[in-house]
């Protein structure tokens, strides 16, 4: 879930800061810590010295309370000083957080993040006062402030204008601390399905051909769902989904109360749908989310022809949804952090020198942790919290593999988006939202799978690559499409009063699986259970943007690939505006209109020629 940006916080609270949250974009998916905190402070004593200003400095802001209508002068001295506290805030919480992932053991850096998360709560509280009082002033006065003064029109003044767009859907401020209040409770569905799925649900234990027992919950599914034994992929799919169906029932009505919320929301706050809720935030259109789908629709037959193609590769004679995770081919190549590195900077050459020597200069300093190690927090992102006064820090757990030079590209991606937002952008107009932040990295991704491509020494690297990449947009692009097609019609049937349930979940879930996979793909009744599987379902409408975001980079790498400066720049200027306006508009100027299909048909365009690719080297 992408916490608050700076643009989204100033339209529910005027810049109520919070932005020192890491976004959950940034959360994506040697040896010792490498990073260098001490660009940030020199010393846990200095931090706690910062932290302790920022502390007192918060009450400060109180003294605009009531008079930000006074004059433009006054509102300017207000959102600065909120915006340098913002700035300082950041700042202590990125030292406080990357601290305690660089070991998870540690209590004492665990207990500096926690106070850092209590400044962040503190500053928030400080401010909360000021979005209705922004909203009182309305839209005339407010746009006379932004003409007269330079402070409020080169700082502020998309930020000033996205809190009046949205001031037909914001309450009184007695209407927000009610529904902020409400918060807790509404989220409790998704609480019920997480407390279910961890410790309810008595996960069964199966017996593999290699004699090993797995008890089969949500991890081991995940370890074991390749299985390079077909009839383990088969116990390990009907053992798994039969558990998950037979907790149909609470699970559908856990499900169908999160809808129920959303209807409450979208009512509350005047919007004709729950999807028209969702995606008002970026103020993205609608017709982004519905002609994804619809286009994505008209590309499902080469996603069955990938399936038959699997199905040849794989040596099988039909087809199952159990067999739709094993790798194509293998590839037992070791690749070191340098070498990741060396492909990278190669990879992303056609972006041109200012990206390229920018990525060569900030990748070989010390911004990233970039190996696994005990106590170290998993996963791996790119922190952009201080990155404007200092730089981005990555975190990262690589495999010596194709897989961690992937995500090497796809983080140093965001931090490229980042320091190149901060170049050409105010502090204020620096942070975007995740429908433009996956691009970056994910275009990385592209450029270097199309180098890996090109430069692939043998037939069976080079068909590795390309099958790496037909898995990643089956993943990333159709399967992330179908789930954003149930979320739709779900909502659309709770938003018309129909009768909904688990077993109606499940047989609207069904008909998707077989229609996306295709008339040769075998899917059991069984599998239908999987929607219960997908904990982003409770959290309405965020899946389409890994959807869009791919092929938006596809989009863009293809034609970075086969034009020139043109192509490049244009690319370049969506990374270069950060937040300063909204990503549909930002995207529409570079050449790519979101509600158009062409980003759709682009990546699948890239799925069909990666296809065409692989049949002639296997003919």
């Amino acid at each position: 879930m992408l916490d608050l940006s700076r643009r989204e916080a100033l339209a529910a609270t005027a810049l109520a800061g919070l932005v020192a949250s890491m976004p959950a974009w940034a959360q994506d998916g040697g040896g010792g810590a490498q990073w260098d905190l001490t660009d940030l402070y020199p010393n846990d004593a200095a931090w706690d010295e910062a932290r302790k200003k920022v502390m007192a400095d918060i009450p400060s802001l109180t003294k605009y309370q009531g008079r930000l209508g006074e004059s433009a002068a006054t509102l300017a001295a207000f959102l600065t000083a909120q915006s340098n506290l913002d700035r300082a805030a950041s700042r202590v919480f990125v030292y406080a957080s990357l601290s305690a992932d660089a070991d998870l053991r540690v209590s004492a850096n665990q207990e500096r993040e926690a106070q850092a998360r209590d400044l962040l709560t503190s500053f928030g509280e400080a401010v909360a006062w000021s979005g209705p009082e922004l909203l009182a002033l309305g839209k005339a006065k407010i746009e006379g402030f932004i003409a007269s003064n330079d402070t409020l029109k080169k700082h502020f003044d998309f930020q000033l204008r996205d809190v009046i767009r949205q001031a037909d859907h914001l309450l009184s401020p007695e209407g927000e601390a009610l529904l902020a209040g409400l918060g807790s409770p509404l989220s409790g569905p998704g609480n019920i399905r997480e407390q279910l799925v961890a410790s309810d649900i008595p996960w069964p234990t199966v017996k593999l051909s290699t004699g090993k027992d797995v008890r089969l919950d949500d991890q081991a599914y995940t370890l074991n769902r390749d299985a390079p034994n077909r009839a383990d992929r088969k116990l390990v799919f009907d053992t798994f989904w039969a558990a998950y169906g037979k907790f149909q029932n609470s699970l559908g009505a856990a499900y169908l109360s999160h809808l129920k919320a959303d209807i409450f929301r979208k009512k509350a706050r005047k919007y004709p749908t729950s999807l028209a809720m969702a995606l008002s935030d970026s103020n993205v259109p609608e017709g982004v989310y519905r002609t994804l789908v619809a286009e994505t629709n008209n590309g499902l037959p080469q996603l069955h022809r990938y399936f038959e193609l699997r199905r040849k590769m794989l040596g099988l004679p039909d087809m199952a949804y159990y067999d739709i995770y094993p790798p194509l081919v293998s590839l037992d190549k070791k690749v070191s952090v340098p070498e990741m590195r060396t492909a990278t900077m190669a990879a992303v050459k056609p972006l041109g020198p200012e990206y390229g020597d920018m990525f060569a200069k900030a990748s070989a300093l010390k911004w990233m942790d970039p190996l696994p190690r005990p106590g170290k927090k998993s996963g791996a992102y790119m922190n952009p919290g201080a990155a404007f006064d200092v730089h981005p820090y990555l975190l990262l757990n690589l495999g010596e593999n194709y897989e961690g030079m992937t995500t090497y590209a796809h983080e140093w991606g965001h931090a490229m988006h980042t320091l190149l937002a901060n170049k050409y952008q105010v502090y204020e107009k620096t942070n975007y939202p995740i429908f433009t932040a996956e691009i970056a990295s994910t275009c990385n991704e592209q450029l270097l799978v199309a180098y890996m491509v090109a430069n692939a020494k043998t037939k069976q690297e080079k068909l590795f690559y390309l099958g790496q990449l037909l898995e990643g947009i089956r993943g990333t692009f159709f399967r992330q499409t179908m789930f954003a097609e149930f979320e739709l019609s779900v909502h659309d049937k709770a938003e018309a009063g129909e009768g909904l349930s688990g077993e109606k979940f499940s047989a609207i879930y069904l008909d998707l699986l077989k229609r996306y996979h295709g008339p040769k793909v075998t899917v059991s009744d069984t599998y239908a259970s999987e929607w219960a599987y997908i904990p982003h379902f409770y959290n309405s409408f965020y899946v389409y943007q890994y959807a869009t975001c791919i092929s938006a980079a596809s989009f863009f790498a293809r034609s970075v690939l086969k034009g020139g400066p043109k192509e490049r720049d244009n690319y370049l200027g969506v990374l270069k505006a950060g937040g300063s306006d909204y990503p549909y508009d930002i995207l529409k100027r570079a050449g790519l209109d979101m509600a158009s299909p062409a980003p759709y048909q682009a990546v699948i365009a890239t799925f069909k020629d990666t296809l065409d690719q692989i049949e002639a080297l296997i003919a």
